[in-house]
């Protein structure tokens, strides 16, 4: 009995340590925040490290105690959000990620799903406002099957927004970040704008 109390109680010291680093280093890799975590209390034998909502309870915690000005940082967030989800609104944007949540830290970006049948339009669409971009690739997963998206980022007002471009059969499917991880929520323009005025 005393070894499972140890293991919880180490447990709870590395959620709240990563959710530390999260919201004062602006980590948002849950993985890399339990390692450093965990690394900084010398745990290195825990077999199981705390579960990412472990982590979202104890980052809520801390910024309800330490981090007054972190409502007013999010709220701003969700208006730039909004702000570019209309200007996207022809590739029906939607929010995704801590800017959602509301586990934001200091440098979150805005992270977007697009649904279009071609994902070129978008590129397009950027070109012709002059907005510089660059690309890649991100992986998804629909089930336990893996796809990659193609992927845009560029900076307005300071702020990195990361856009995930798919089609718009993927609205009708639930996607995860991992074959094992939760389904990525997302907000519509429309949820996005109740959640400002709830605010």
């Amino acid at each position: 009995m005393p070894r499972d109390f140890g293991h919880n109680h180490a447990r709870e010291r590395i959620a709240h340590l990563a959710a530390r680093l999260m919201a004062e280093d602006g980590i948002e890799d849950y993985a890399l925040a339990k390692r450093k975590a965990a690394r900084q209390i010398g745990a290195f034998g825990l077999r199981q490290l705390p579960d990412n909502d472990e982590i979202d309870a104890a980052l809520k915690s801390y910024r309800a105690l330490y981090c007054q000005e972190h409502a007013h940082e999010l709220q701003e967030l969700r208006k730039l959000a909004l702000t570019i989800m209309g200007e996207l609104t022809q590739f029906n944007p939607h929010l995704v990620g801590p800017v959602l949540s509301g586990n934001a830290g200091k440098f979150a970006a805005i992270q977007l799903q697009l649904f279009t049948n071609n994902a070129k339009d978008v590129e397009i669409y950027l070109i012709n406002r002059g907005v510089e971009y660059g690309g890649g690739t991100g992986r998804l997963y629909s089930g336990k099957l893996p796809f990659d998206a193609p992927t845009l980022a560029f900076v307005h007002s300071g702020v990195d927004i990361c856009l995930t471009l798919l089609s718009l059969s993927d609205l009708r499917r639930t996607l995860k970040t991992s074959a094992d991880g939760k389904l990525i929520e997302r907000a519509s323009r429309a949820a996005v704008a109740v959640l400002l005025a709830a605010d």
